[in-house]
């Protein structure tokens, strides 16, 4: 049998069933949240179906999209989205409730919520890439450094890390919500800088010395660069690759596009964080970022409390 998947079984089901039950009583409905059937990843292995369809049905006179939107991200987005909002809420959250469908939304309220949650203001866009770019700067030294001192494991290690890094960057660049682990390569393959960049980490993971790793990696975040520049975020910075130092090393100096990306930033909230967390004359000394670049714990990023009380970690 042809499998069907879960957005589509769930749409039949509240045709066929939810809808004429509910024939004269104001609603909206939707397939929202949780689930990799949400995504549209889901398959004859994973299909988080919870073993049939599902829907979730909002009553105007009972139930309020506000609550189901709150009790997921800690925050009602249809009073509005602050930076600290913008900053505390997991990537994967976001892509959970603006992607999926919505079967019936007369009062056009989902659509609202959703259009509320589509994409990061402009200087949050800024200090998130900022942040990313960072990350990369810290640990791009060292794939061909550990290499270098025959620790090879470490240098392999380090290049997957610099891998998602960039795969992460990709996302931002590109506009979309990043899923969680489980589905971040398969969501990336989808993005149009996985063509190019794609390729180029695969190589770089597939490597069998550092000098390779190295020339891969590097190349891969010199793509990631150019698209960074083509997006008129702050004055564009030369993405070519240059020695680390004097040492027979080579890296982007991904510093250099945190720098320019916080230059612009005149969001008060966002200006403070950068100003207080500690600046060098030349270059941002530190960055936490978004909840996700601080966080990689499946606990905190799954649940409302852990994740806000992340306020002061983020420098908020």
């Amino acid at each position: 049998m042809p499998v069907v998947n879960g957005i589509e079984l769930s749409r039949r089901y509240y045709e066929t069933e939810v809808a004429p039950a509910l024939a004269g009583v104001r609603h909206a409905a939707a397939l929202l949240g949780e689930g990799s059937e949400v995504l549209g990843y889901d398959d004859q292995v994973s299909t988080d179906h919870d073993f049939g369809p599902r829907v979730q049905v909002f009553r105007t006179d009972r139930d309020t999209v506000g609550e189901f939107f709150a009790a997921r991200l800690g925050f009602d987005p249809g009073a509005g989205v602050s930076v600290a909002d913008w900053l505390l809420t997991p990537t994967q959250l976001l892509a959970s409730l603006t992607r999926g469908a919505v079967f019936h939304d007369p009062d056009g309220e989902l659509a609202r919520y959703r259009a509320a949650l589509a994409w990061y203001p402009d200087d949050v866009w800024r200090y998130a890439l900022a942040a990313g770019w960072l990350k990369v700067a810290q640990e791009e030294p060292f794939v061909g450094r550990t290499g270098s001192t025959g620790d090879d494991l470490g240098s392999r290690m380090l290049a997957g890390r610099l891998a998602r890094e960039l795969v992460r960057l990709s996302f931002l660049v590109e506009r979309r919500w990043a899923p969680y682990g489980k589905w971040l390569g398969r969501a990336f393959a989808g993005l149009g800088l996985a063509a190019t960049a794609g390729p180029l980490l695969a190589g770089a993971l597939a490597a069998a010395g550092w000098p390779e790793r190295e020339r891969q990696l590097v190349a891969a975040a010199q793509v990631v660069a150019e698209a960074t520049n083509a997006l008129g975020l702050c004055p564009p910075v030369d993405p070519a690759p240059r020695p680390f130092y004097s040492r027979d090393i080579r890296v982007l100096d991904a510093q250099r596009f945190t720098v320019a990306l916080c230059e612009p930033i005149t969001d008060p909230v966002l200006r403070a964080v950068i100003d207080r967390v500690g600046r060098r004359e030349d270059t941002v000394a530190r960055l936490p970022g978004t909840i996700d670049q601080a966080v990689d714990s499946t606990d905190v990023l799954s649940n409302p409390d852990r994740f806000r009380a992340a306020a002061p970690m983020l420098g908020l």
